[in-house]
């Protein structure tokens, strides 16, 4: 079987150097991390389509600005869009009837007794890959994009690289055929993840996640910060602004 992949992408990346692999499907919520890695695949697969998931999350407002941020793509980058398939949304309203989460649950954000945030749904990144390789069966996919990290994250299990490829280990026995799933953020910081997006797009897509993207656990998006928009408390806007700093100071050093 294949190996799961975590890389830094070069700006000038292009179909060609996907190897046999020519068309991918992203997990696309709509969020600073899988809008770079949609961006990623734009520049390396001839034909990209996103999917996104409805679970019952609190911070629902990603559903509604991830169509903007799939228009805003296409627009601002025309050497883009023709590779911009089509768009899928699942319901998974079957991860809030379980609950326990402060993501699906009206509840303060917390550390659990098993040392794992409340933010922890469980299950969640490996249904969303299990039904996004049976979406990629049925469209004619090869890769599987996520987001998903081990350095800069919260200790999810999910989210980590072996996971992945066991995950892909089984979903290409599962459905007899050769998926790959490509993690691009797998080793990266959200410094780093800031500079992949200057790498791809220069200034005009870091200004785009900056401003259209949504990342907040509270779903709000009534302030734009200097990094984007938040509450500026939750886990995810900490993370993000943290990342923005660390990324501006490296730049100015080095300008």
């Amino acid at each position: 079987m294949s190996q799961t992949t975590s890389h830094t992408p070069h700006p000038t990346s292009s179909p060609a150097g996907a190897g046999h692999h020519k068309t991918a499907l992203v997990l696309f919520s709509g969020g600073q991390d899988s809008t770079t890695c949609l961006a990623q695949a734009l520049a390396m697969y001839e034909r990209v389509e996103t999917l996104g998931f409805d679970y019952g999350q609190r911070h629902s407002v990603e559903m509604e600005v991830r169509l903007s941020v799939r228009q805003e793509l296409a627009r601002r980058f025309p050497q883009w869009a023709p590779r911009l398939g089509e768009d899928h949304v699942l319901s998974l309203d079957v991860l809030k009837q379980i609950g326990g989460s402060s993501l699906t649950d009206d509840v303060a954000f917390a550390m659990q007794a098993d040392g794992l945030p409340n933010t922890f749904v469980p299950g969640r990144n490996l249904l969303f890959l299990t039904l996004a390789g049976a979406l990629a069966y049925r469209r004619g996919l090869t890769v599987i994009v996520t987001g998903v990290c081990e350095t800069d994250y919260s200790g999810y299990p999910d989210c980590r690289d072996d996971t992945m490829k066991a995950q892909q280990l089984a979903l290409n026995l599962g459905l007899e055929r050769r998926l790959r799933i490509d993690t691009p953020l797998m080793w990266l910081d959200k410094a780093q993840t800031w500079q992949m997006a200057h790498d791809l797009g220069g200034d005009a897509l870091v200004e785009l996640i900056r401003t259209e993207t949504h990342t907040c656990y509270q779903g709000v998006r009534e302030e734009l910060h200097d990094w984007g928009y938040g509450c500026g408390s939750c886990p995810a806007c900490e993370l993000r602004a943290q990342g923005w700093k660390h990324w501006r100071a490296a730049s100015a050093a080095q300008s």
